[in-house]
Formats: structure tokens, C-alpha cells, sequence
């Protein structure tokens, strides 16, 4: 037996992955049929089952936090959350305290 091409085995390949999407795809659409038949036999909604579709929205994302910290040369400000912007950095790294730029 002699050893498979490179364009044989991509061949092969290509065609295992079309075999795979499609059983994917079926075993996907069956478990959504079998999904929806237990909704309907229970009378359940997406709210029912809590799924994030039927959740409502977030406000908290939303809101800004107020300036903790200033820079005094330009005027940039800085909540405390998340990273520290390079203008604090450098500041602090050259030996001034958080405390010089608390609002």
C-alpha cells in the first residue's frame, strides 16, 4: 500500500470536516426540537428558564465613577479603578505619593 498524498490527505481531511459540521449541526437541531417540546409540555418560557435573552438589562454597566485622582499639569483625572494611567505611573515611579494628587 502506498503512502497518501498531501493533496489526498487534505482531501480527506476537507471532507471529515464537512462530516463533522453536519453531524453538528443535526445533533444540534435535534436537541433544540427536543428543548422546545419540553417548553411546550411544561409551559415554560425563556424568562422560566432564566436565560440571559429573557434577563433584564444591566444598568450598573452603565454609570460613571467620579475622579479620585487629578494630574495638576493637564487636568486628567483617574477613578482608582482599573489601571493606572502612565501619567500616575511615571509620577509615582519618580517618588510622589497617590496622596499629591487625591482630589
Amino acid at each position: 500500500m502506498a503512502n497518501p498524498t498531501i493533496a489526498e490527505l487534505l482531501a480527506q481531511k476537507a471532507a471529515l470536516e464537512k462530516q463533522i459540521l453536519d453531524v453538528q449541526r443535526n445533533e444540534r437541531s435535534e436537541a433544540v426540537a427536543k428543548v422546545r417540546a419540553l417548553m411546550a409540555e411544561y409551559g415554560l418560557s425563556l424568562a422560566d428558564i432564566g436565560t440571559k435573552a429573557a434577563a433584564a438589562p444591566r444598568t450598573a454597566a452603565t454609570k460613571k465613577v467620579a475622579a479620585k485622582y487629578r494630574n495638576p499639569a493637564t487636568q486628567e483625572t483617574w477613578s482608582g479603578r482599573g489601571l493606572q494611567p502612565k501619567w500616575l505611573k511615571a509620577a509615582l515611579a519618580s517618588g510622589r505619593s497617590l496622596a499629591d494628587f487625591a482630589l
